[in-house]
């Protein structure tokens, strides 16, 4: 058992090569050494079938595994029910087009609280997720988990007990751990060993033993000021958090199985190169 890297999108390396369609990454991923990748919907869901089903053949051709990033403005917590119908069926698409890639994950925002309390906002993202899940059943999308994120900024939803508490509505919920966002929400909460056991505490004891094997995960140090996160940054940047062997200290310790993208900025695939050193690392140390 071990953690599937990759990135978010397509870096600089990536066209610097000369590349220029992202239905090439999944070849440029392998030939990095990365097993994931995770293809950027966030201003919309603008591929189409025939492109999706051919960057799903050039994935299982070179043996990567493929997630997609729902579209930033999803609101499972909106106010407005307009919104919040207009949110399914951006689900309704991102599962579409992940459907015809073979992606069996797609990553969705959890949300904000805004005006309401945070209790009222869960209980309008539940009620979304629900719709969502009817939803995609009556489609076809029934065999695609939908990945609720980890939130960066502090008025939003989407602390790691908020996403667990999302993803108990059903079995097919499985939360995406962004650990940077996680460092940034809670304004720095990330800093001793117990503090990074703490979020696979939470999922373990919430969801059991196989998600929280085989949660999703987005890293990358972010920025942050008093109102949470402001910009992500490189792996080379140090100065910010949170740092990243704690989290494959405990993937190994553990012997856990996620998939990790890493969402830096520009550098994405050879940061998560690093990224995967550090956990083969420590699988050595903890292989017994």
């Amino acid at each position: 058992m071990a953690a599937i890297l990759g990135p978010a999108g397509n870096c600089e390396d990536f066209y610097d090569a000369g590349h220029k369609s992202s239905l090439e990454a999944p070849l440029w991923v392998a030939q990095n050494g990365l097993g994931a990748y995770e293809y950027q919907c966030g201003k919309g869901v603008k591929i189409s079938d025939e492109a999706a089903a051919k960057l799903g053949r050039n994935a299982c051709d070179n043996g990567i595994l493929l997630s997609v990033h729902a579209p930033y403005y999803i609101s499972l917590s909106s106010t407005e029910e307009e919104k919040r119908d207009k949110s399914v069926n951006y689900i309704l698409q991102t599962l579409s087009a992940a459907k015809c890639m073979g992606a069996k994950r797609i990553v969705v925002h959890s949300g904000t609280a805004g005006s309401i309390t945070r209790r009222e906002a869960m209980e309008l993202a539940k009620d979304t997720l629900l719709r969502s899940l009817s939803a995609a059943d009556e489609a076809g999308f029934g065999d695609i988990y939908i990945c609720p994120e980890t939130m960066g900024k502090v008025k939003q939803l989407g602390t790691v007990e908020e996403v667990a508490e999302l993803c108990l509505l059903s079995e097919r919920l499985i939360p995406t751990i962004d650990f940077g966002h996680v460092n940034a929400m809670s304004l720095g909460g990330l800093k001793t060993m117990e503090d990074y056991e703490r979020v696979f505490d939470v999922l373990e004891n919430k969801l059991g033993a196989w998600r929280a094997t085989n949660f999703h995960a987005h890293y990358s140090r972010i920025e942050y000021t008093n109102a949470g996160e402001k910009k992500h940054h490189r792996f080379d940047e140090t100065e910010y958090e949170p740092e990243f062997d704690p989290i494959a200290e405990i993937i190994a310790k553990r012997k856990l199985s996620p998939v990790i993208i890493c969402e830096t900025r520009g550098t994405q695939t050879r940061d998560a190169i690093e990224m995967q050193k550090i956990c083969r690392r420590f699988e050595d140390v903890y292989k017994a």
